[in-house]
């Protein structure tokens, strides 16, 4: 494609289906940040994300350098704070 010109369909599909990827994890965050990691809402997400339980023992990240968190209550705070919404464990 020509600089300048529209973007496909597909690369529309796809421009798009990352900004609401995007702006989900930001509302998780928001969530997370105005209510704790304690809220039945936060908790379903992170069941959801660690296929049903939530890690209490302390975890790894794929993150260099320091990947240790003490449990994944403060390692999802950090990607909410930093803003890396898609840091694994």
């Amino acid at each position: 494609q020509q600089a300048g010109t529209p973007l496909s369909d597909q690369e529309y599909h796809q421009f798009f289906m990352f900004l609401q990827v995007a702006r989900r994890a930001k509302t998780a965050c928001l969530l997370r940040m105005l209510y704790g990691c304690q809220n039945p809402l936060v908790q379903r997400l992170d069941k959801y994300e660690n296929h049903g339980v939530i890690p209490k023992e302390p975890v790894c990240s794929e993150l260099p350098g320091d990947p240790f968190f003490p449990d994944f209550c403060t390692f999802s705070l950090y990607r909410c704070t930093s803003k890396r919404y898609f840091i694994k464990v």
